[in-house]
């Protein structure tokens, strides 16, 4: 289970003395640890698909927080955040390629035959299941937006 693996992984940082590892290691489990008190779940109830969902809205933040230093002239944090993420990253499924992604948004598209961009919500609720945690979802919202036009 990812979350006995991100348990270790915190542990090993803690031996190493590796502090930037350590912080963002304890940041995702105070995350997920929140998320099972929100919903009133136990620790052991800490499935993976839960554990993919909240890194998922880590690293969707961190690169939101990206584009604003970036305005900001801020190389440093981006730096830091990119390295976040990189750490982060290796807890997630295995990232789609954009060809993957056409071809996966195709399907959809063959299965609903939209006609217009009334019919985005539909393509959007039933690719979602599909990326979940393995595919960046502006990407994805960015393609059948220009398939759609």
């Amino acid at each position: 289970m990812l979350y006995e693996t991100i348990s270790k992984d915190m542990v090993n940082a803690m031996k190493s003395k590796d502090k930037e590892t350590l912080s963002t290691l304890r940041l995702l489990k105070s995350a997920i640890d929140l998320y099972l008190v929100n919903n009133k779940l136990e620790r052991n109830n800490a499935s993976d698909e839960i554990v993919i969902d909240v890194v998922s809205k880590q690293v969707k933040t961190h690169k939101e927080s990206i584009e604003e230093f970036k305005k900001g002239n801020r190389q440093d944090l981006i730096d830091n955040l990119n390295r976040e993420i990189e750490l982060l990253s290796k807890y997630l499924p295995e990232q789609l390629s954009e060809d993957e992604i056409r071809s996966e948004i195709d399907k959809v598209f063959d299965k609903l035959k939209p006609t217009s961009m009334k019919d985005m919500g539909n393509i959007m609720k039933e690719l979602g299941p599909i990326f979940k945690g393995k595919a960046d979802m502006k990407l994805v919202n960015n393609i059948v937006r220009e398939k759609l036009n």
